[in-house]
């Protein structure tokens, strides 16, 4: 029996191949990870070579005028089709009919986006570079899987979005405010003003617009705001309409504009143009910014004054911003009554403020007071609009302007939004007991009026 040092001097002189150690789990799903993220390149690849060869086999017929859509879009699948039977990737069925549908969206729509703009529940789409998707629905943002390709991917979608309007965006002009066929309204802005990748918001816009029953069932106000509403309308008084983003306004002035009378002459004015008024005697103005070489710059103060001349019956603007807020209470002040407009402000007192700010903007040396004097008389009514935590968007506050007492422009809520304990959609709107000076006048012209203001005992 040989020793134990004669067994350890065998085992060391023996030739060892050690055997090959077992792959773990993370590395079993790392070889698995770079398999897959090789298919997505050769994925991506193979997207871009489709989208160049369908740009130059179709050229011109892409935006010919002669094709319908439906025509167009027969044809850029069935050329799609084509090329992908000339290549030797290999394609499950599920794949194949995903970049076809894929390259279709980007040269006829908006690319990764098209599935979000068809959502009806999606209201915004926020896209924070070409990895970082975002949606809100119900109020509440969301973060989506979709993603574009590369950065190059997200701009040329964004060019074509704003080369649709006549827009342009670059290195020179890197902020963009555009819109889409449907009225939605968009905002990009790209490097190097936008550090992390360009950056596009999308504020969606529904296909059928709201009306005001919609308002009253959403909760936004009740019957008898809405009873106010349009009979002040109707009376033509002025309204502003005030509230911070995303707080509902252009939905707002969208429902009041539809009170006017149809035979009237409505003169809208906007930066992008995203109202959806329904009445026939409508003229749409829209701003143009400077061109490359800084001119043929079209401001809303520009289009204020021209619509002087066009002899409007009312004057929509859809937001008031600068400079032309002076202008509005010119229109206002001088016959035009029964405008309607938006500002960004968090209170109606606040939105007294920012009007006053903006005059002063204008570089015409005016006198604190007169600016005021012209405040109190061309506004008569602010309709307050407040997002609340849970998403829901209400109307705050329905508020009287009623003119100067000393330095100051003297207001009077008529309404106001009882939270009921949480700042949710379980408040309401209630009327704050306070008559309105303008009621005697809406009583003459024979329009409707809240039960409340008709009582005897009022």
């Amino acid at each position: 029996m040989s020793s134990l040092s004669e067994r350890l001097s065998q085992i060391r002189d023996k030739e060892y191949t050690p055997a090959q150690p077992t792959r773990t789990l993370s590395q079993r799903v790392g070889t698995a990870g770079e398999a897959e993220s090789r298919q997505v390149d050769a994925l991506a690849d193979l997207k871009n070579r489709l989208h160049a060869s369908l740009l130059e086999r179709l050229g011109p017929r892409l935006y010919s005028s002669d094709m319908q859509p439906h025509e167009l879009e027969g044809a850029v699948r069935e050329t799609v089709l084509a090329l992908l039977e000339a290549e030797s990737l290999p394609l499950s069925t599920s794949d194949r009919t995903r970049l076809i549908q894929e390259v279709a969206d980007d040269i006829l729509g908006h690319g990764p986006l098209e599935p979000l703009l068809r959502d009806a529940e999606v209201s915004e789409i926020i896209v924070n570079g070409p990895d970082r998707v975002y949606v809100e629905r119900g109020g509440k943002l969301q973060r989506t899987d979709v993603t574009f390709d590369s950065e190059d991917h997200l701009r040329r979608i964004i060019e074509k979005i704003v080369a649709r309007v006549g827009r342009r965006v670059d290195e020179s002009s890197p902020m963009v405010d555009a819109r889409l066929p449907d009225g939605s309204r968009v905002n990009a802005v790209i490097p190097p003003i936008a550090l992390d990748g360009s950056s596009l918001t999308i504020r969606k816009f529904a296909i059928d617009p709201f009306t005001a029953d919609d308002l009253v069932a959403f909760g936004t106000f009740t019957d008898d705001v809405r009873t106010l509403l349009e009979s002040a309308v109707n009376g033509r008084l002025n309204i502003l309409i005030s509230g911070g983003t995303g707080s509902g306004k252009t939905t707002t002035l969208n429902v009041l504009s539809s009170f006017i009378p149809a035979d009237e002459r409505i003169v809208t004015i906007e930066d992008a143009a995203e109202l959806q008024l329904q009445q026939d005697h409508v003229v749409r103005l829209e701003s143009r910014p400077a061109n490359i070489e800084g001119r043929g710059q079209v401001a809303i103060r520009d289009l204020v004054r021209n619509a002087l001349r066009m002899r409007p019956d009312r004057i929509i603007v859809g937001e008031v911003r600068d400079a032309a807020a002076l202008d509005m209470l010119q229109a206002m002040n001088t016959g035009h009554d029964g405008s309607l407009t938006t500002v960004h402000a968090n209170t109606p007192r606040d939105a007294l403020s920012r009007i006053e700010t903006m005059c002063l903007m204008s570089g015409i040396e005016l006198p604190s007071r007169s600016i005021r004097e012209q405040i109190g008389s061309a506004i008569h009514l602010i309709v307050q609009q407040a997002r609340l935590r849970d998403g829901s968007r209400r109307i705050t506050h329905i508020t009287e302007v009623v003119g100067m007492e000393g330095e100051l422009v003297t207001t009077q809520d008529l309404f106001t939004y009882d939270y009921r304990g949480s700042e949710g959609a379980g408040g309401i709107l209630v009327p704050t007991g306070i008559r309105p000076t303008f009621i005697d006048d809406l009583r003459a012209r024979n329009l409707p009026l809240p039960a409340f203001y008709t009582s005897v005992t009022f």
